[in-house]
């Protein structure tokens, strides 16, 4: 059984930045289990696979960590959109990709890029725990909490500093824990930290931008902003903040086409 694979910077005009992520189109699912061994075996962050639905210009689409499903990765929707405009040749200018997290709208835009509307992810205040300074070295300013927590910490410099104790953040209740602060040529950076599901440091983490655009949108008073995430392979993010949605805009670049060899997928596991 063969399967076509491609492997994505997403986040970045240009290959080696980014966040790499593996699309694989479907005509059909595959059992769960060989999906989560197909992104074990990639070992990158997110793996997507897609399948077309009945509807035109909809496309099912679900994403696995080498861990495990996750309801939500911006990066790999990134990805899957950069495939099917550039390397399958979709023909219209809008996808709809039905998800864990609903129906995710996806448009191509000038110049090679792609932006994604997706549901905004309101924060909470909470009391910061012992745990977190004992993982992140340092006392943030304060934390906050959704689908991650968010640290909040005074400059650029801190978030850069950080090397956080990923023993320690595997006791946290939630998915992964993100760190903030105002950029100095940008409006905020970020960096996030998933080790619960098998993503240590996530070098771009389109998800989190969800929560992490209406903060900064709030507290900056302004509804359009620049951000960059500011791991090792770095990636920029340009967020549109509106009633009850987020929109991200990035760019894309293909990095391999490649082919998958399954034996047959009753015998493949």
């Amino acid at each position: 059984m063969k399967l076509m694979q491609y492997q994505i910077d997403a986040f970045s005009r240009q290959v080696f930045s980014g966040n790499p992520a593996a699309v694989v189109p479907l005509d059909q699912w595959l059992p769960e289990a060989v999906m989560q061994a197909i992104a074990e075996e990639n070992h990158l962050s997110e793996t997507a696979f897609y399948v077309p639905a009945k509807s035109s210009g909809t496309f099912y689409l679900r994403w696995f960590t080498p861990a495990v499903e996750v309801d939500l990765c911006g990066h790999a929707t990134l990805a899957t959109a950069h495939v099917l405009f550039q390397e399958r040749g979709f023909p219209g200018d809008e996808i709809a990709f039905d998800t864990r997290s609903g129906i995710l709208r996806v448009k191509k835009m000038p110049e090679g890029r792609i932006s994604m509307d997706f549901p905004l992810r309101p924060l909470h205040l909470v009391e910061t725990l012992p745990l977190m300074e004992n993982a992140l070295g340092q006392k943030p300013l304060a934390v906050l909490a959704g689908d991650d927590y968010v640290v909040l910490f005074r400059d650029e410099a801190q978030i850069r500093a950080i090397h956080p104790d990923m023993t320690v953040l595997l006791g946290l209740d939630l998915r992964g824990v993100v760190i903030t602060a105002p950029g100095k040529d940008c409006d905020f950076v970020a960096r996030f930290f998933g080790p619960k599901v098998g993503v240590p440091e996530d070098p771009v983490t389109g998800s989190a931008y969800t929560a992490l655009a209406p903060y900064w949108a709030k507290r900056l008073g302004k509804t359009m902003l620049n951000a960059r995430q500011i791991s090792q392979r770095g990636g920029e993010i340009h967020c549109g903040v509106a009633l009850d949605h987020v929109t991200l805009t990035g760019a894309a670049a293909t990095f391999m086409v490649g082919e998958i060899r399954l034996p047959e997928v009753h015998e493949a596991l």
